[in-house]
């Protein structure tokens, strides 16, 4: 790290404040002070007071403010995406297709929805019963910094539909993207309250948690931050939803198409600076094809365009902050201590921001670093499989199990070994991504519960069973 970036880095750490860096720079670009107890308090307050005027709303205005959202969001997509790329580095292409994204989330929502809620009636035996999915209140969301607009809204759109209110407790780093959203959705309609912001340290969040009005949690974040928002959750006896880590597989099979798959894996490992949760950690390739794969992947690893996040074409930019980098880099050179092969990277980029060379990793085993841990960042960890067997077993070998993808042109094989891995999703020749139309969660590690589709809608009602007795 270069003297002037250790100088700007020094203390970012604030007890009494979120700091916001500009990771190209490591310049400041804001300080948010943590709130107080009588401002969780004030938070909590205000939520559960816009609960009790949303939860008997009619469910066609509810719909009409999501429309409402969704132009709202398009209308400032610029500043959301120039805020994303400011405060944690996103390339400003990336950011844009965020917020669209995330407007056409808001329209699924809006057209779909509705029947998601409708009440379900049951047969039995002469009387009348039937469920209704009613709303439970006041909903905690402690989200991460990766995808600020996105994944806030994937969780708070159908949680906001479903007749709860959202308060949003976001990552220190990305305070600015959250309170630039929550002005965006109230310039939209969204009454004070139903949607809000609170920059809670470890202290508030526990006691928002341990608030009666809070009713349920939902959590996107590390395996270590779940597990302690978990821990509380389950104390006070309120569910929560939780996604965790993941070091998805990315199997290649050897009759794969094997410049679709190349594409594949560069989208799925290296969009967003390789910082997702879902995404190709783990490519596990077909013995048979292996050096064909590595030598393509290798070219297009090298053609992508590495520099300033705002320039349009840029797919790398800095990572959203030097400790995470440093992190990164600490198991790349872990890895290769333990017998791993370097092809490209391995190592900071010099100057100022938080660069991190575009790394592939091959000769990569399961007791390596790599494969054991989730690598955050532009990293590929490239792993020889003997067969279709093998390559299944070192994909559920493996403590997380978010996601996967898996390559070949014998579709009906392909569907019979992937529903033999142990994730949430698997993605048949196309890298995993997250879509409202179908559920994203993981099992093992990487959590339990699920966003999106009717399953993340109805995850925070209440399904209520009413049993008329006939006379």
């Amino acid at each position: 790290m270069s003297n002037r970036m250790t100088e700007k880095v020094h203390n970012m750490t604030d007890v009494n404040s979120a700091v916001s860096r500009n990771p190209a720079t490591g310049d400041v670009v804001a300080r948010y002070p943590f709130a107080s107890r009588a401002d969780v308090d004030a938070a909590l307050a205000q939520s559960d007071s816009a609960f009790q005027h949303w939860r008997t709303s009619p469910l066609s205005a509810r719909v009409q403010l999501l429309l409402s959202v969704a132009a709202g969001l398009r209308e400032q997509s610029r500043a959301l995406a120039e805020m994303m790329t400011t405060e944690m580095g996103k390339p400003i292409d990336q950011g844009l297709a965020e917020v669209e994204k995330s407007a056409k989330l808001c329209e699924w929502y809006a057209q779909h929805g509705p029947d998601f809620l409708k009440r379900e009636p049951t047969t039995v035996e002469g009387n009348k019963a039937f469920v209704d999915y009613l709303p439970l209140g006041a909903v905690l969301s402690v989200m991460p910094w990766n995808f600020p607009i996105w994944q806030v809204l994937r969780g708070a759109v159908p949680i906001l539909l479903a007749g709860n209110s959202y308060l949003l407790k976001p990552a220190p780093n990305v305070i600015g993207c959250a309170l630039l959203l929550q002005q965006v959705l109230s310039d939209a309609g969204v009454a004070e309250g139903l949607f809000a912001v609170v920059n809670a340290d470890n202290d508030g969040v526990a006691q928002a948690i341990n608030d009666r009005r809070i009713k349920a949690v939902t959590v996107t974040g590390s395996v270590r931050a779940g597990s302690a928002i978990a821990a509380l959750a389950g104390a006070a006896i309120k569910k929560c939803v939780l996604e965790l880590g993941g070091s998805d597989a990315f199997i290649v099979l050897a009759d794969a198409d094997i410049d679709a798959a190349v594409k594949g894996a560069i989208a799925g490992r290296f969009m967003n600076n390789g910082q997702l949760c879902i995404s190709a950690k783990r490519i596990i390739v077909e013995k048979a094809v292996f050096d064909t794969f590595r030598d393509k992947f290798l070219a297009a690893v090298k053609a992508m365009k590495i520099g300033d996040p705002r320039e349009a074409g840029v797919w790398i930019g800095p990572m959203a902050r030097y400790d995470l980098r440093d992190e990164l880099d600490s198991q790349v050179q872990a890895t290769l201590k333990e017998g791993a092969t370097l092809l490209l990277g391995g190592h900071v980029l010099p100057g100022d921001g938080n660069y991190y060379a575009p790394t592939v990793l091959s000769d990569v085993t399961p007791a390596m670093t790599s494969f054991k841990q989730e690598l955050f960042g532009p990293v590929a960890s490239l792993i020889v499989a003997d067969d279709a067997e093998h390559a299944v077993a070192l994909a559920n070998d493996s403590e997380f199990g978010l996601g996967g993808s898996l390559w070949s042109r014998d579709l009906d094989a392909a569907q019979r070994l992937a529903s033999r891995i142990e994730t949430g999703g698997m993605f048949i020749n196309t890298p995993s991504f997250s879509d409202p139309r179908v559920p994203i969660g993981g099992v093992k590690k990487s959590g339990f519960g699920r966003e999106l589709s009717h399953f993340g809608l109805r995850e925070f009602t209440n399904p209520q069973t009413v049993w008329i007795e006939q006379p």
